[in-house]
């Protein structure tokens, strides 16, 4: 019984996956872990004023993907904010696009198996006049076809904690 109801969600995640699956993005960039991360700091990052494709962004995520921060408050208890792909592009349509935002790679690290991975890469981060450094951490999803990224959390260095030199290139 475990069986059947485990294969029936399976079809249906698979199913749902390939739903989603429009001609926004090039379909060679996602067939790759570093492709798929790659487009996502490509389409999140720009000037002031630059218009981002958030539909393509979309794309790249699975449609139940999670994105979290975890902040700081001044105490340094740490807060995790969890947002769902909508929520993200809703609020990271505004923010993103009116102060401008660049994000740079520093080191990535990749374990991958069996259609699973987790990436955790280091990064730069400019926005306004506020630079920053911090960690994502992505799991992703490969389909048979593509990699699909399933969630992100990440942190930063804005409470004092300094990216330690082994995360940086």
């Amino acid at each position: 019984m475990k069986t059947a109801i485990f294969s029936s969600f399976l079809f249906l995640l698979s199913y749902n996956i390939h739903a989603q699956n429009r001609q926004d993005i090039d379909t060679n960039i996602v067939k790759t872990i570093e492709g798929t991360i790659g487009e996502t700091y490509k389409i999140i990052s720009g000037e002031r004023g630059k218009n981002r494709n958030w539909e393509a962004f979309r794309q790249l995520f699975t449609p139940d993907a999670q994105i979290s921060v975890l902040v700081h408050d001044t105490t340094g208890r740490g807060i995790v904010k969890t947002y769902t792909l909508e929520e993200f592009v809703r609020i990271g349509m505004k923010y993103y696009e009116e102060d401008g935002f660049i994000e740079y790679p520093l080191k990535t690290i990749i374990h991958e198996y069996n259609g699973i991975a987790n990436v955790f890469q280091s990064y730069y981060a400019k926005e306004l006049d506020i630079e920053e450094e911090g960690v994502n951490s992505l799991q992703l999803i490969f389909d048979g076809e593509r990699w699909w990224i399933t969630s992100i959390l990440w942190t930063s260095n804005m409470n004092g904690v300094e990216l330690p030199k082994k995360y940086k290139k």
